[in-house]
């Protein structure tokens, strides 16, 4: 994989909308350089026996199961709202 050229990561600080320094330049140069180099080693991998995976952790849910129950009456959950109409919250119109 070739080196990223200080065109290159003008470039790429230009979509980000970043201003860089000389300094910053040839630092980000190197540094995105070693990244892409690094993502080049990982392709070069066999990976055909390892099946896809989401994640590594074992798949565990912590919510209950959704059964129904008693609702609270419509009274019950108007009751403290400052305007009802029609047994509905009245709420200010979005702008």
């Amino acid at each position: 994989m070739n080196r990223l050229t200080r065109d290159e990561v003008k470039h790429i600080a230009a979509l980000a909308h970043l201003e860089l320094s000389a300094a910053e330049l040839t630092l980000y140069q190197e540094q995105l350089s070693a990244i892409l180099e690094h993502a080049a080693r990982l392709q070069t991998l066999d990976t055909d026996a390892i099946p896809p995976t989401a994640s590594v952790l074992p798949l565990r849910t912590v919510l209950r199961d959704d059964e129904p129950g008693p609702t609270l009456p419509t009274d019950e959950a108007l009751a403290n709202a400052p305007a009802v109409r029609q047994n509905c919250f009245v709420v200010p119109p979005v702008r």
